[in-house]
């Protein structure tokens, strides 16, 4: 038997068994390219050399044993080229005559740059969840190559069912067609492909982060008014990420993050109770809006509970019902101000 000298077949066959289509191999040349290689002949290019020897031939034949030519290089010339003049001293010279003190001139002499001391490479950090920030529906793994989205605790964290992260830890890599990752060998042509390439490191998700700055509370301006049977908070405040607002009977809990990492968080008591159900928010550009429902038409004397009230706020009866100011206050007769 003999060996198949076509460029990725390399076979041994038998003279007599070789027929058409027998021989699968490569028609072109090796190509090695910023570390990918392949062949001239088809598009397929990988980074690992064991790899390359076993992408498949992509042209059919029949097994041969002929040497492929190389091509001739040309032999340099033996013959003495012939002096471009001859001194008055009989000094033949050949090529461009050199001037006298171009000559002499000795070459400048280059001190050789000192040497940097070797940083040491620090292992970068993984950033991880903090879970004790809620993450919102719908959001997904932030690492790169996953696309896992956030279902529930159950099934996103933990020992959940979706709760590994098959990510990719290198960055993409976009070169000459050929797309793929840094810190896996796969590479391939369509881009489509190349989202579907299955992550090659294995960990948790990363659906929110971690907070790295301390977080700032600060204070937000706020106003208020009433009619006869509403109470209106507004408290301005911008750049607003994310508002919660929860009603109770005798107090309202408001809690506004903010862009810079800052936050609003505050418990208001309230006058007296509210209507839980009918009471409702409002989330505006530059304010939040707060309306509670009051429970009785009583007038409140103040936003929170007060001793020390030296102004009331009191509701005409005759009139519209949000008349402010007038000389009569409208309220029930089981009300605790009871004020004749």
């Amino acid at each position: 038997m003999v060996k198949c000298t076509h460029k990725g077949c390399g076979k041994d066959f038998k003279e007599e068994e070789n027929v058409d289509n027998a021989c699968q191999y490569h028609a072109g040349a090796p190509v090695f390219h910023e570390g990918l290689k392949g062949w001239s002949c088809c598009k397929k290019r990988v980074d690992d050399f064991d790899e390359f020897l076993a992408i498949p031939g992509c042209t059919y034949g029949r097994h041969t044993t002929e040497v492929a030519e190389v091509p001739a290089t040309s032999t340099p010339s033996t013959e003495k080229p012939a002096a471009n003049h001859v001194t008055k001293e009989g000094v033949e010279v050949y090529g461009k005559p050199t001037p006298p003190a171009a000559a002499a001139a000795a070459p400048p002499v280059v001190a050789p740059a000192p040497e940097k001391p070797k940083e040491e490479v620090k292992p970068e950090k993984l950033e991880e969840d903090d879970e004790s920030i809620p993450v919102p529906e719908g959001t997904t793994c932030k690492r790169r190559g996953c696309g896992r989205v956030w279902k529930d605790p159950a099934t996103s964290r933990g020992d959940g069912p979706e709760a590994i992260c098959h990510y990719h830890p290198g960055a993409p890599i976009f070169h000459e067609g050929s797309k793929g990752w840094s810190c896996c060998p796969r590479k391939v042509l369509d881009f489509d492909e190349f989202l579907k390439i299955e992550g090659c490191k294995e960990g948790k998700h990363l659906f929110v982060g971690s907070s790295n700055e301390t977080e700032e509370l600060v204070d937000c301006r706020t106003d208020w008014y009433q009619t006869q049977t509403n109470v209106i908070l507004s408290i301005f405040a911008k750049n607003k990420e994310d508002t919660k607002v929860n009603f109770n009977s005798n107090s309202v809990d408001v809690d506004i993050k903010m862009k810079g990492n800052k936050r609003y968080k505050k418990t208001f008591p309230l006058f007296t109770t509210i209507d839980v159900e009918a009471s409702k928010f409002t989330v505006l550009s530059t304010k939040l809006e707060i309306n509670l429902k009051k429970t009785s038409g009583i007038s409140w004397a103040s936003l929170e509970p007060s001793d020390n009230i030296k102004t009331w706020t009191t509701f005409g009866v005759h009139g519209t019902g949000g008349t402010v100011g007038s000389k009569e206050m409208y309220y029930n007769a089981d009300s605790p101000l009871n004020h004749r």
